[in-house]
């Protein structure tokens, strides 16, 4: 909780606990943290079947600096490859080595679904290979214009006009609170007349622009994604950006400010594997300390075919934590 919620590292705890006239070593502080990864090894195994069960999941990575003894002085960057899955509210943090199409790949070997991801060429290469459907980020490409706003104002003040549109008609749906046929329905309507006045405007403004400009490639980029960008229209869960699996990394970001890197690749993926949990009752608004209280006692002799009631989203609304 401290580390991984608070954001604490062991060494900030240790002297915590110093002022409390506690003496904790390191190793003590490691121990604890290793046994209650090990007790938890089964449930993270069910939150990836669970969330390998969704046909809409949103993925982002972030780089993390992990000790490595190959490499004396400095440190590995690795990678937390985050899964969200929007509709059923679970979220995965998985570690890797590298930034590579493998990582995903070997995640995703069995999924057949819908990907939605900012516009990293590993992920249109892994949805080819794979048959996926792909999803881009909107979010992302607005950031493009967002930035060319000091090369062109008066070009990519029009595109961020019609991104406003966009989003102002995603903020009238979920003020509603509806369901995702009419969701659908509705984006069709009004959206699908941005988008197609939106494109006719880009693609008669690339011809005239100089190619290295800023503006040029917030055009090239939007227009390079452009089916993969409108690609929520087709479907009324899809989300039309990932800013919630962003959302979801900002506690790895925190946490990293404070404790610098991962002491091994091992330790990295045990990270990963707390991250998960508590992303995962952050977003389905459970208080992560009584949910891990109330797992630990019980998962030693819960029956593991029925472990996945311990999820966070499960263990919420489930009779089980008022046993």
């Amino acid at each position: 909780m401290s580390k991984f919620v608070d954001h604490f590292p062991f060494y900030r705890q240790r002297q915590i606990f110093r002022r409390q006239q506690y003496q904790v070593s390191d190793a003590t502080l490691s121990g604890w943290f290793n046994a209650a990864t090990s007790l938890l090894e089964s449930l993270y195994d069910v939150l990836i079947k669970e969330l390998l069960q969704n046909n809409y999941l949103q993925v982002d990575e972030s780089p993390i600096g992990v000790q490595d003894s190959h490499k004396k002085g400095s440190l590995h960057t690795g990678y937390h490859w985050v899964y969200h899955a929007p509709v059923e509210g679970l979220v995965l943090f998985k570690y890797d080595a590298t930034r590579s199409i493998k990582a995903p790949q070997a995640l995703l070997k069995n999924y057949k679904g819908t990907l939605q991801s900012d516009g990293y060429k590993v992920y249109q290469n892994l949805a080819t290979a794979k048959q996926l459907k792909l999803l881009s980020c909107m979010a992302h490409a607005r950031r493009y214009f967002e930035k060319a706003l000091d090369n062109d104002y008066t070009r990519a003040s029009y595109a961020m006009e019609q991104f406003q549109k966009l989003y102002g008609l995603e903020a009238n749906i979920r003020e509603h609170n509806t369901t995702p046929e009419v969701i659908k329905h509705y984006r069709n309507r009004y959206a699908n007349p941005i988008f197609d006045t939106f494109y006719d405007w880009l693609v008669a403004q690339q011809s005239q622009l100089l190619p290295k400009s800023a503006i040029a490639k917030a055009v090239g980029y939007t227009l390079r994604l452009w089916k993969y960008l409108i690609g929520y229209l087709e479907d009324g869960n899809y989300l039309i950006d990932n800013n919630k699996i962003e959302n979801t990394i900002r506690p790895l970001a925190l946490g990293r400010k404070n404790y610098l890197f991962a002491g091994s690749h091992k330790a990295a993926q045990k990270a990963a594997m707390m991250y998960s949990f508590f992303a995962t009752c952050k977003i389905n608004d459970v208080e992560p300390y009584s949910w891990l209280h109330d797992v630990f006692k019980r998962i030693s002799e819960h029956k593991a075919n029925k472990l996945e009631e311990l999820l966070p989203q499960n263990w919420k609304n489930n009779s089980i934590q008022k046993c």
